[in-house]
């Protein structure tokens, strides 16, 4: 069996706002499940660390650094209409980078095949110079340049099925040839970036990979975008680690967005990347907690991600697969995608 370990720690608890849909509760709902199911038992605990300032500088502006630990010292505060600071936020979301680092460590030291970063804040909407979207620093971003910068790898994937694009990310990526950004996303939606034809730029020019989906699209949509698209250009570019920018707002159950994926959905895709990532880069996949809205969709779509790095069957959900709707036609989008990048007659 796989070895697979998770991240958490209880100050990512401490970020809270009263009715804010991005609560402590969601970390709640997905380790009672875990642990109820017995899953805790077949994982490893990751103990989370504190990221230095360095490390966040990586990513974002020192301004941007001490803007966020000043408004957390002086009470909170709301940095916009979705994103609040309070005092212990500076201390969860230092956490939940470091968290992510030291899984960075666990799955590329080989002490890990693959590993889960149960964090929050999330991170993929933070820019270089703004928090913004729930969002305080880039768990993943930083990973990913700490993986460049100080673990020698030259070539790293990131992979973000959150139902938003992840505007940070690609922000922070794009004009770097090392990280190609790939982005399935719900389109047009907050936070209005990621058509198509953002694909990079300078040397980097076509490491940007974006999908916009019209609302509505099912799990048999979101499979043919990881099948005809994800899947090539990950061949292509043949990346030493591949990052997950983990977001199951796309549930049919979340109140948050319009697509209707599933858990079964989330197990397929999970399973693929794992496969990808076992034949592309030895294995090494790590996956980071971004949105997600409704508890008990949550709760199961991520455990059946923890199944797919397991390689353990899908387990049925008492949400089942959703309504039995026609989805959208995508052809013209993944038409769009396979043009700009040159994906036509590339091995799927």
């Amino acid at each position: 069996m796989a070895r697979v370990g998770y991240v958490f720690d209880p100050v990512y608890l401490e970020h809270a706002a009263p009715g804010h849909p991005e609560r402590p509760q969601r970390l709640e709902a997905i380790l009672e499940h875990l642990r109820r199911h017995g899953l805790t038992e077949e994982l490893v605990h990751l103990p989370a660390r504190d990221a230095s300032a360095a490390d966040l500088e990586r990513v974002h502006s020192w301004e941007m650094v001490a803007e966020i630990r000043a408004k957390a010292d002086s009470g909170g505060d709301w940095l916009d209409p979705d994103t609040y600071i309070v005092p212990s936020s500076y201390a969860a979301a230092v956490r939940a980078v470091g968290g992510c680092l030291a899984a960075l460590d666990a799955v590329l030291g080989g002490e890990m095949d693959a590993a889960f970063c149960l964090v929050r804040p999330p991170g993929h909407h933070a820019t270089p110079t703004k928090a913004m979207g729930f969002c305080l620093f880039n768990n993943v971003a930083i990973a990913a340049k700490v993986a460049l910068e100080d673990k020698g790898l030259s070539r790293v994937a990131i992979v973000d099925f959150d139902v938003h694009h992840g505007n940070g990310t690609q922000d922070a990526f794009y004009s770097d040839p090392r990280v190609l950004y790939f982005s399935v996303h719900q389109y047009p939606f907050y936070p209005g970036t990621g058509y198509w034809a953002e694909t990079g730029e300078g040397d980097a020019a076509g490491t940007t990979v974006n999908v916009p989906l019209p609302r509505g699209c099912r799990s048999e949509e979101y499979l043919r975008v990881f099948r005809e698209l994800c899947a090539p250009v990950l061949r292509r570019f043949r990346p030493e680690l591949l990052l997950v920018s983990a977001g199951f707002d796309a549930h049919f159950a979340d109140p948050l967005a319009h697509m209707l994926l599933s858990a079964r959905g989330y197990y397929e895709i999970a399973s693929l990347l794992r496969d990808l990532a076992s034949e592309l880069c030895g294995g090494r996949i790590l996956f980071a907690l971004e949105g997600g809205y409704d508890l008990d969709a949550l709760a199961w779509s991520v455990r059946a991600c923890f199944d797919a790095l397991l390689d353990r069957p899908f387990t049925p959900d008492p949400l089942g697969d959703g309504p039995r709707v026609p989805g959208p036609d995508i052809s013209v989008v993944l038409a769009a995608v396979k043009r700009a990048h040159h994906l036509d007659g590339l091995a799927t």
